[in-house]
């Protein structure tokens, strides 16, 4: 097999030297236009982009050696010089050995592959398949398992992952006939990578597989669980491995992704068990009955095996983050960490949010409990429940009816609505009070400030603290939302611009916090304190001791009526608690059906839905806000109950509004401040309401901006509606609406904002 001399290396990485001496010496020439037309589509792009790299390659210079050769290499392949490319990249490893020691891979390695193979294939004379198997197995054999499992995930990605990328790029381009030296080069690579994938696509498969089997033991088995059903676990370890490892456990639903051989990969023995499915009830299984009781049966089974030194790390976001503090509540004694993120936690911020049910629960349950499968109810791309919220709503009759008008029956759905309160059914499932205080292992939770599941997060987060002082439970949070949270981060977020230090890889910080609770590896510096967060705008992580300590002051900001024609106003100062801000809602209007909420956390204009406006003064200078808002609402309601919605914005100088947090903080008034027990509102009658938020932010606000917030009154169709009468919600109707919600609000309403100086 053809192997490419260390002489001929030396002697182009030699001219190469001496090229970038000579570019670095020469006057700049600025950026080249290429003319240029966007083939139309990327199945007829190789004589184009065979184009216009062999008229780049005769005028391309950097003055970086390494981004020069990694360029080059691109063009090379371009124009199907593969032996030329390959050793481009071969010069390119020697020069990053030395820089890149005791760092994992990159998805260089994909290039370094592909090149390697199509020059042995035109040098040796061989088919493709023959040339790109040698040097895959070259290139694995070299890696450890960690790099290898990453190297297998890249060069498994689907080819038509880049032909959408390379699509979207000549789309991009198609109005132009040029284009400028940058953009072609970042073009050429979309298109070497699309041509690299479908041509070694097919034959990847079966490598990756083999490697696989040569790194790692896997088995299959049935664990018994109570009841008589069992669960389906599979347990990856390390082949090369002989002594006992920790295990990391996944306690999961069918169709979640598994990532057991990546918990092998970095040697640990990666479980996975999927929620036992044949229980049999009339009255339905709820999803969240057994998860505590089956996944200790998981742990126990784990500890007895041979490979198993014993101690057992729980892992998990949604579902299988609620399935740890399940088993923790049992204390099973194998257990010794868990790292979640995005949890549901139930009765807290599902089924319900604030003590308000959400259609999506629904529709959740249904997913969960029955086998014939229903579509995702929060998918984007799911018009049915679409469809239902829009039915419900315009028929203006009980929550209890969304079963019936979707045409299947959820006893498990009419079980939660008999809860609206965090009764003892609830309490069953989580860790509740005192049984906190026994939770004695370390614990990781992420979140953020713009995931659904940041109320769950922060429940669990706040209530260990509180009932255990000394609780080794560690919370990080960001600008990111619960996609974010389980694909990795993004450098946009609904158009949001993330900060560069936000980008940070949650995957590999779950492991190295695992490694220093298994392995006494060092605590990663981002996890130094109990809470550490990121200040948007600031582009920096802070640490705090608590949630308290991460504020050190606070605005308080009092509501004040407008002026005829004006904005209402938060104002620093209490004008007069006689005016009032008046709020009507009609709850039988129903044109607005078709209504869902707007994505973009960054907009022109704000058009409140059933809300109002409130506009503080310019800030005289730089602010940070930073923890939990609270406030009091000083108010006369004719109804003895309604659901509010409270969404802060930083109105900057530009005149963008950015929201501080979302989803919207959205509370039910008489579960305000006590979930546990009902506290209705005297209709008729002024009163005063003290709320705190369950969702936190921090953000750096800029000199001269103004913080705006939103009140509101929930009625939306993907929501239970509170008409007000007191009684069982999800058993009003319309009929019970008929009577229009008329508020005031007075002006010693005030809302506290947490800033630190």
């Amino acid at each position: 097999m053809r192997r490419i001399t260390r002489l001929r290396v030396r002697l182009i990485d030699a001219f190469i030297v001496l090229a970038f001496i000579f570019v670095a010496a020469a006057p700049s020439w600025g950026a080249q236009d290429f003319y240029f037309r966007a083939p139309a589509s990327p199945a007829d792009a190789a004589a184009a982009i065979n184009d216009l790299a062999s008229r780049l390659i005769p005028v391309y210079q950097d003055s970086d050696p390494e981004r020069y050769l990694a360029n080059l290499s691109a063009l090379q392949m371009a124009v199907g010089d593969y032996a030329a490319a390959d050793i481009s990249r071969q010069s390119l490893r020697d020069r990053r050995r030395k820089s890149d020691f005791g760092h994992p891979v990159s998805r260089a390695l994909v290039f370094d592959i592909y090149a390697h193979a199509k020059a042995l294939e035109i040098e040796n004379r061989v088919t493709f398949a023959d040339a790109f198997t040698s040097s895959y197995r070259e290139t694995m054999r070299r890696l450890d398992d960690r790099d290898a499992f990453a190297a297998t995930g890249w060069l498994g990605t689907a080819p038509q992952f880049y032909r959408d990328a390379l699509q979207q790029a000549f789309d991009q381009y198609r109005a132009n006939d040029s284009i400028d030296e940058s953009a072609a080069i970042a073009l050429i690579w979309k298109y070497v990578a699309f041509d690299a994938h479908r041509t070694f696509g097919a034959l990847v498969v079966l490598l990756n597989a083999e490697d696989d089997h040569r790194r790692y033991t896997i088995d299959n088995t049935l664990v018994p669980a109570p009841g008589g059903a069992s669960m389906s676990v599979t347990a990856i370890r390390p082949a090369g491995v002989n002594k006992p490892v920790p295990a990391l456990l996944e306690f999961t639903a069918r169709g979640a992704p598994n990532y057991a051989m990546e918990c092998a990969a970095r040697g640990y023995a990666g479980v996975v068990a999927i929620a036992a499915e044949k229980r049999k009830s009339a009255a339905g299984i709820d999803p969240f009955e057994y998860a505590g009781d089956d996944a200790g049966e998981v742990i126990d089974w784990i500890a007895k095996q041979a490979w198993s030194d014993g101690r057992v790390g729980m892992y998990g976001d949604g579902y299988s983050g609620y399935a740890p503090w399940a088993a923790a509540k049992r204390l099973p004694k194998a257990l010794k960490a868990i790292a979640t993120s995005a949890s549901v936690a139930p009765g807290i911020n599902f089924p319900m949010e604030g003590s308000i049910f959400q259609n999506s629960a629904y529709g959740w349950s249904l997913q969960m409990t029955d086998a014939a499968r229903v579509a995702e109810p929060d998918s984007s791309d799911a018009p049915e429940w679409r469809a239902l919220n829009e039915k419900w709503y315009r028929s203006g009759r009980p929550y209890r009816d969304l079963g019936r008008l979707y045409g299947k029956h959820n006893p498990v759905f009419i079980r939660w609505l008999n809860h609206p309160s965090y009764d003892a059914y609830w309490q069953n499932f989580l860790p509740y009070q005192e049984q906190f205080a026994h939770l004695d292992i370390p614990i990781l939770t992420m979140t953020g400030y713009y995931s659904a599941s940041e109320p769950a997060d922060l429940y669990l987060f706040a209530q260990h603290h509180r009932y255990n002082p000394h609780a080794d439970h560690t919370l990080l949070i960001g600008p990111y939302d619960e996609g974010m949270m389980r694909a990795g981060t993004s450098p946009s977020l609904s158009s949001y611009q993330v900060d560069s230090a936000a980008l940070i890889d949650f995957r590999e910080l779950r492991y190295q916090w695992f490694d220093h609770v298994f392995k006494d590896s060092a605590l990663p510096a981002l996890l130094s304190n109990s809470v550490n967060y990121e200040v948007m705008g600031a582009n920096e992580w802070r640490h705090a001791e608590s949630l308290d300590a991460m504020t050190d002051g606070s605005l308080r900001y009092y509501l004040d009526a407008a002026v005829s024609g004006q904005n209402h106003r938060l104002s620093l100062h209490k004008k007069t608690n006689v005016v009032f801000v008046p709020q009507n809602m009609s709850f039988v209007d129903r044109k607005d059906a078709a209504w869902t909420p707007a994505a973009d956390l960054i907009s022109r204009s704000l058009a409140p839905r059933h809300g109002t406006i409130f506009v503080s003064d310019p800030l005289s200078k730089q602010s940070t806000f930073s923890g939990l808002f609270s406030g009091r609402l000083d108010f006369e309601v004719n109804k003895m109950d309604m659901d509010l919605n409270i969404t802060l914005y930083e109105l900057l100088p530009n005149g963008d509004y950015v929201r501080l947090f979302g989803p919207t903080y959205e509370v039910r008034a008489s579960y305000a401040q006590d979930r546990v027990h009902r506290h209705l509102l005297k209709a008729g009658e002024r009163q005063k309401l003290a709320f705190k938020s369950e969702r936190i932010t921090s953000r750096q606000l800029q000199a001269g901006s103004r913080i705006v917030m939103v009140l509101s009154i929930s009625k939306r169709p993907d929501r239970e509606i509170n008409y007000g009468t007191g009684g069982d919600v999800s058993e009003e109707s319309s009929a019970d609406g008929k009577i229009p919600l008329k508020i005031r609000w007075y002006g010693d309403s005030y809302i506290d904002i947490p800033v630190h100086k």
